[in-house]
């Protein structure tokens, strides 16, 4: 008995060797799984459940295939999929999770998210996620034609590139003291997210008891995905 979870593939037809490393998962590994949770960043731009692009109907019918075999599959959205909707979740079978999620897993109390929110010392970036995910900003976005979604997209992704050029290391980590707050709020000694792209599990002392948090790494050169079961809780890194 075990789950797992991933996050930052950021899928997209530009990098078929990625996809190509996460059909081959789907069908390797987390087939066996009692769950499969995504935490975010799955692809790398979404513009709308009505985009055409097929490698998002490859992946819907990939996940659809996994929730047939008996794996539920979850999804926490990222800070570049955040507008993946309900008609891309019953597509692909998913059950779309708020960005906070607490699990009861094999005896552990696990609070799971994709983790930007945590990284508030990238206080530009924090402005611009409240901006975004204004659901009145959300909405007006979607309703424009999807040739002018393509290239808003592609303007925000050159500059935030840009941006994230002049920014060192540690503002765009997570802030300690924000993950203490957050972990204090949900009552939990283990928390497991993506975004920073840092894989690792620290401990850490949360008010004089331990704690541990687990970071999942990017799909860039090879897998990454954490494997929770009774007995432990395992980062693994794996080739495509």
């Amino acid at each position: 008995m075990h789950t797992l979870f991933i996050a930052d593939l950021h899928l997209c037809a530009q990098e078929p060797a990625i996809t190509a490393g996460f059909l081959h998962f789907l069908q390797r590994d987390a087939v066996h799984a009692d769950a499969l949770y995504i935490l975010g960043d799955l692809f790398e731009a979404w513009i709308g459940d009505d985009d055409p692009e097929p490698l998002h109907a490859e992946i819907a019918t990939a996940l659809k295939a996994l929730q047939q075999a008996g794996v539920p599959c979850y999804f926490i959205h990222g800070n570049r999929d955040f507008l993946l909707g309900k008609r891309f979740a019953r597509a692909s079978g998913m059950t779309l999770l708020p960005e906070e999620q607490v699990l009861e897993l094999y005896g552990r109390r696990i609070l799971i998210l994709h983790g930007d929110t945590l990284c508030t010392d990238d206080r530009d970036y924090q402005h611009f996620r409240r901006r975004v995910h204004n659901p009145l900003i959300q909405k007006l976005f979607l309703a424009l034609p999807l040739r002018w979604r393509l290239k808003i997209a592609a303007g925000m992704r050159a500059r935030s590139q840009q941006s994230n050029q002049h920014k060192t290391l540690d503002i765009m980590d997570v802030n300690p003291q924000a993950v203490e707050q957050t972990m204090a709020r949900h009552n939990v000694r283990w928390m497991i997210h993506g975004h920073t792209h840092r894989p690792a599990i620290h401990e850490l002392s949360l008010h004089g008891a331990a704690a541990h948090r687990a970071v999942l790494g990017a799909w860039h050169q090879e897998g990454s995905m954490i494997k929770v079961s009774r007995d432990d809780v395992e980062l693994i890194a794996f080739p495509f």
